[in-house]
């Protein structure tokens, strides 16, 4: 979904764990902690994509956009880059199953700050700045892999999913559980299951329709289909 916002992917034809399957190290809970080095790296990764000052796309926008127009719309995401409320989504109809990027926490005593206030202090010559209430380990406010999805998004998702008559699955391989399986839900309760993604996935067998174009002008085209009845 963000890709053409300059974020990449991670499983894609030229995902980030394609190109470079040592980088999943950076966002994997047990060797943040355990590391400084990945973490060190890990900090690096969020300044350059911040750096880069990501952009809602077109995608985006059509979302938001048919939300404006009326349509009840809401959006379960895995992407943590807060995109969709920048292009004017309400935040309260933005679930994201892996948090946000936008925040960062300690993992000591769970204190709270921005992202940018971090970055300052990295840019500044901290590698791995600690939290200063605490001086535990701040990480971002991100899901990382070993970690639980926080229990009342993901209730709340798999209510959307369950409650849906459109369910539309954009730009995901549909390998990581439990988001993976809220496509199957959707569809067990008598939603029109859509895909839109460059490969193959898990759950194409369950799809009422499989777009196979790119996302920035499919996406588009689509949500205006649906717009029109």
């Amino acid at each position: 979904m963000s890709t053409d916002s300059g974020i990449p992917d991670y499983r894609g034809p030229q995902g980030l764990w394609r190109r470079e399957p040592d980088a999943e190290k950076l966002v994997t809970y047990e060797y943040y902690m355990a590391d400084p080095e990945i973490r060190r790296r890990s900090w690096l990764m969020r300044a350059e994509v911040w750096a880069a000052a990501p952009r809602p796309n077109a995608a985006h926008r059509a979302v938001a956009e048919l939300e404006r127009g009326g349509t009840p719309v809401r959006v379960v995401t895995q992407n943590v880059d807060g995109l969709h409320q920048l292009a004017g989504m309400p935040a309260r109809k933005v679930f994201e199953l892996h948090g946000s990027a936008r925040s960062v926490v300690c993992t000591g005593c769970n204190a709270r700050t921005g992202l940018e206030e971090a970055l300052a202090r990295v840019s500044a010559g901290e590698p791995d700045p600690a939290c200063l209430a605490c001086g535990g380990i701040l990480k971002t406010a991100t899901v990382m892999f070993g970690e639980r999805l926080d229990p009342e998004v993901l209730a709340q998702s798999v209510a959307v999913a369950k409650g849906c008559q459109v369910f539309i699955a954009v730009g995901t391989t549909l390998q990581v559980q439990p988001a993976a399986s809220l496509a199957g839900m959707a569809a067990e309760a008598g939603a029109r299951l859509i895909i839109v993604n460059a490969e193959e996935t898990p759950y194409d067998a369950l799809a009422d329709e499989i777009v196979r174009e790119p996302i920035g002008t499919a996406l588009p085209a689509l949500l205006s289909r649906i717009a029109a009845g």
